[in-house]
């Protein structure tokens, strides 16, 4: 914690921390020239006041590191010809080449580097008189490449956490864009099926009450059957309502009623219900009946109830006929009428036939709706039996 605070602080104070190198080797500067072999003595002022002055422009390193070394090197390089007994290692100039190497390319610090490097070997070994290919002058020569190295490795270093930390934000940011994707997915999911359960079941306790209180004086046992369908018709719809909204249930909460969702197993229920509505009702299975995916399995079912569901609510139809072809790998669902064209007996909000299509078109079926010539209207659906993955 403190050291991450201490980088907070220094990352606010830029100047002081590039200057901060140069007070500590002043300091150094100051120790090693007031040290000799007979004991302490007051420094040699020559070299600290060369040492103190190649420093300074270690101030602005972080700003303007190709300029920093060129001043430190020329600052260095006169001091060795002009004071050879001073410390003639070129600190200054190290931490400049250290800082370049950590704030420019590649090739641009280890060509200023080596560059440096025989700079610093060339002028040593000139004015100390020594063999350039000795110890103590490759010793200058390490110092430079390392130095550029060492800056090197820091760069490196950087660019890989900056990397690793992007593409934990890109991962972060794709996970949450797809939780929100999915989350819209399963609103509009869950509002398809509220719509399909709501819509069919009040549209058929509309009818059933007006069959009620029409025949309540004249017939009042075929009121009572109406009434008896209503009860049955609004336990449906209850149940249907139980196993949607279940669906957003966690798996820690307590439990209730979970009806399975509806297939096509239900679809004789679903049709007599239609027919005690006052809606004759015929269906017709072709091909040969076998298992389908359960999304099918609802989605047919959601389509079948959405649209005869339309056709007593929109159309003036006395007569709706139900197809179910089940093909070699599509199931082929189709439900006309011989009203008027679905022509509004009530207010619409026309999201029955969009979530019907969003529907379809979610497990890689297709759906068509129109009018037909003789003025009723028909909607066409072909769905996969299978799916892979399955959707519900």
């Amino acid at each position: 914690m403190q050291v991450t605070a201490m980088r907070r602080w220094a990352a606010r104070h830029d100047r002081i921390r590039d200057a901060s190198p140069a007070v500590v080797l002043i300091v150094v500067a100051v120790a090693a020239a007031a040290a000799g072999n007979s004991g302490w003595h007051a420094p040699r002022a020559a070299g600290v006041a060369w040492t103190a002055l190649s420093c300074v422009p270690l101030a602005f390193r972080s700003r303007w590191p190709l300029p920093v070394v060129v001043l430190t090197m020329a600052v260095e390089l006169t001091a060795m010809a002009l004071v050879p007994d001073r410390v003639s290692t070129p600190a200054a100039s190290l931490v400049a080449l250290y800082t370049l190497a950590t704030r420019s390319g590649r090739r641009t610090a280890w060509t200023v580097g080596v560059i440096a490097a025989v700079a610093i070997t060339a002028v040593y070994a000139t004015t100390h008189q020594e063999p350039l290919l000795v110890g103590t002058s490759l010793l200058r020569f390490d110092f430079a490449i390392a130095a550029t190295a060492l800056g090197d490795a820091v760069r490196s270093r950087r660019l890989h956490l900056a990397r690793v930390e992007a593409r934990a934000e890109r991962a972060e940011r794709t996970r949450e864009e797809e939780a929100r994707r999915r989350v819209a997915e399963e609103r509009v999911r869950i509002a398809r099926d509220l719509h399909d359960v709501v819509a069919h079941h009040i549209t058929l306790v509309n009818a059933q009450a007006g069959v009620a209180h029409h025949l309540m004086r004249t017939d009042p046992d075929r009121a009572y059957e109406a009434l008896a369908h209503i009860k049955e018709t609004s336990r449906a719809a209850l149940d249907e309502l139980r196993a949607t909204v279940g669906l957003l249930r966690q798996p820690d909460d307590a439990p209730d009623s979970r009806a399975p969702l509806p297939g096509l197993a239900d679809l004789d229920a679903l049709i007599g219900g239609i027919r005690a509505g006052g809606l004759s009702v015929t269906v017709t299975r072709t091909g040969l009946p076998r298992p389908v995916a359960p999304a099918t399995e609802l989605t047919a079912y959601r389509i079948i109830q959405e649209s005869l569901t339309n056709t007593h609510k929109h159309a003036r139809a006395a007569h709706a006929d139900v197809f179910l072809d089940y093909g070699a790998a599509t199931l082929r669902v189709t439900i006309g009428d011989d009203g008027r064209g679905h022509t509004p007996k009530g207010p619409g909000t026309g999201h029955g036939l969009i979530g019907m299509r969003e529907r379809a078109t979610a497990i890689g079926g297709t759906l068509t709706a129109g009018r037909t010539p003789d003025g009723g209207f028909r909607v066409v659906a072909e769905l996969p039996l299978s799916l892979t993955p399955a959707i519900a």
